[in-house]
C-alpha cells in the first residue's frame, strides 16, 4: 500500500459526508503532484508507518514561499482522543519550519471540534468567511481562519 492509498483509506473513515469535507483521490493527486504539496502519514502511535503499515492519520499541506497552508488533518475515528491529531500538528509544524516557512494557516468550518486542537497547537483566529461551507443538507456554515507564526 502506498502513501496516497494509506492517506485515502484515513479520508474514507475520517470525514463524515454530510459536512462535505473529505477531498477525492484525484484531488489530494494533484495536490501532491505540485512541487509545493506534502503528505505527513502518522500509525496509531504517532510514528511515520513502514511500507506494510496502514496509517491512522494524516495531514495534507502545501508551502508557498515562506508560507504553509494545513490543507487537511485526518484521523481515523477509532484513535481520536489520544493525541494523535496533537502530534501531526507538531510534526506539521516542524517541518513547516525546517522548509523555511515563517508562517503557517489553516482554514476549519466555524463548528468544527477539532478547532481546540488547533488553538492548544498556538494558532490563533485571523479571518472569517461567512456561509463558507455548505453541508449536504444546504446549510451554511462560516469558515475561520486561523495562521500562526514560526
Amino acid at each position: 500500500m502506498n502513501d496516497l492509498d494509506k492517506a485515502m483509506a484515513v479520508m474514507d473513515a475520517a470525514f463524515d459526508p454530510h459536512w462535505r469535507e473529505a477531498w477525492t483521490r484525484r484531488q489530494v493527486e494533484d495536490s501532491l503532484a505540485l512541487s509545493s504539496g506534502f503528505l505527513i502519514l502518522f500509525d496509531e502511535a504517532g510514528r511515520y508507518p513502514d511500507e506494510h503499515s496502514p496509517a491512522a492519520g494524516f495531514v495534507l499541506a502545501r508551502k508557498v514561499l515562506d508560507e504553509v497552508e494545513l490543507l487537511l488533518i485526518g484521523v481515523l475515528p477509532e484513535k481520536r482522543g489520544h493525541g494523535l491529531g496533537s502530534k501531526l500538528i507538531a510534526e506539521f509544524l516542524q517541518k513547516s519550519a525546517r522548509m523555511g516557512a515563517t508562517n503557517v494557516f489553516l482554514e476549519v468550518r466555524a463548528n468544527n471540534p477539532a478547532e481546540k486542537v488547533y488553538r492548544s497547537a498556538g494558532f490563533v483566529p485571523i479571518g472569517r468567511r461567512k456561509d463558507y461551507y455548505r453541508t449536504e443538507d444546504g446549510t451554511k456554515i462560516d469558515a475561520v481562519t486561523f495562521g500562526k507564526a514560526l
